[in-house]
């Protein structure tokens, strides 16, 4: 008996820990194949299933702008701010560029509150001209993502990819082959696991995308505020409107988990 609970708990707790990640997703979306009346209902009802929720929000919502705006918004900020945080992290591995200093000048870029950056970005975007506009946005969102990814990748250029460079200079490849050929696909999985990172950090950011965006430039985050209304919050569209914008996160996550478990354990080549 004692083995067997020994064998049983480890596999009792992964499935209270996946209960508590399942059930709230669940439970919204239950919530969104219901009516707005039965939404409201305490102690909750199932109630007749349906899809009007998602029809209200494509109908009676922009919903497939704000979808679009935060699509091409997050992989054009990952699209920029991933090569150049790459050349910046094999920087900081191969040449200590910067030395310690800079290097936890980027980290603590991070610590702080990005009210503070946004005062700035606001006063310089308003005499640029680019106020509720994508590239705005964009601009934003490469100050937390690229230090993020930068800091990121540094250990993914370190130690074993160090030495294979170092004996493909020795067989007379140039530094920029040794980088290209060498460096780079041995560090992909760590690069695929920082940019879908900085997807993801890119899609949910909200206060930025809050002051700097228009009518025509709202993100989901900034979207999905809006559904609260003088009447209160629209729990029933806002389920369905919640469910949809997880829709790229999950699809992405099937094709890159493999690279995203090797990329955060640094066993590209261990």
């Amino acid at each position: 008996m004692r083995r067997f609970l020994a064998d049983a708990l480890p596999h009792v707790i992964l499935a209270l820990f996946s209960a508590l990640i399942l059930l709230p997703l669940l439970w919204i979306l239950r919530v969104s194949l219901t009516d707005k009346l039965t939404a409201y209902k305490i102690p909750p009802e199932i109630g007749t299933l349906g899809l009007m929720n998602y029809v209200e929000i494509f109908a009676g919502k922009p919903f497939l702008l704000w979808f679009a705006n935060s699509l091409v918004i997050a992989l054009l900020a990952t699209a920029i701010a991933l090569p150049v945080a790459t050349a910046m992290a094999y920087a900081f591995a191969r040449y200590n560029t910067g030395g310690a200093f800079l290097r936890l000048g980027v980290l603590a870029s991070q610590m702080l509150p990005p009210i503070i950056l946004l005062l700035p970005l606001f006063g310089m975007f308003l005499l640029a001209g680019l106020m509720q506009s994508r590239t705005a946005i964009v601009i934003a969102h490469l100050t937390f993502a690229l230090p993020f990814l930068a800091f990121m990748l540094v250990a993914f250029f370190e130690g074993d990819v160090q030495r294979l460079e170092e004996a493909a200079r020795v067989d007379g490849a140039t530094r920029w082959q040794a980088f290209r050929l060498i460096a780079v696909p041995a560090a992909a999985p760590g690069i695929l696991a920082a940019g879908l990172l900085g997807f993801i950090l890119s899609w949910n950011e909200f206060l930025f995308a809050l002051v700097l965006s228009g009518p025509g430039s709202q993100t989901l985050p900034v979207g999905l505020a809006a559904l609260e209304t003088h009447a209160g919050v629209e729990i029933a569209p806002l389920a369905a409107a919640t469910i949809l914008s997880l829709l790229p996160v999950f699809a992405l996550l099937p094709y890159l988990r493999r690279h995203l478990i090797k990329g955060l354990s640094l066993g590209a080549l261990k």
